[in-house]
């Protein structure tokens, strides 16, 4: 059975930083594409991040470029999220997700075909 297991979520000042993991078994995920998205309270999924194949392809939505940092550790099969200098307005359910087969990376979540179950990240002001 596929899954994406998301950890490291929790509560943090403003300021303050978070390493989010996303654990992948049930197969290989060195040759899939990897992103995370967020959702907020009343508001729908957004891309954050996405890494290719290297580490050397990423992808961020804007709102969090400088701050965040996405990698991945194929021999663990898992990939990360730094957040660094987080905002109230980062708080979020985070999702991992892994495009099959696919070497770059894409905003589009209808991109991905794994899913985890997400992880809060809330960010106090």
């Amino acid at each position: 059975q596929v899954q994406l297991v998301e950890s490291g979520g929790g509560l943090v000042q403003a300021g303050g930083s978070l390493r989010l993991s996303c654990a992948a078994s049930g197969r290989s995920f060195s040759r899939d594409a990897m992103g995370w998205f967020r959702q907020a309270p009343g508001k729908e999924r957004e891309f954050v991040a996405a890494i290719g194949w290297s580490e050397s392809s990423t992808d961020y939505t804007g709102a969090v470029k400088g701050r965040f940092t996405i990698s991945r550790d194929n021999a663990k099969n898992a990939v990360y999220l730094q957040m660094n200098s987080l905002k109230p307005e980062d708080t979020a359910v985070y999702y991992c997700a892994a495009r099959r087969g696919y070497y770059g990376t894409s905003p589009n979540e209808e991109a991905y075909d794994y899913w985890g179950q997400g992880t809060q990240v809330t960010v106090s002001s």
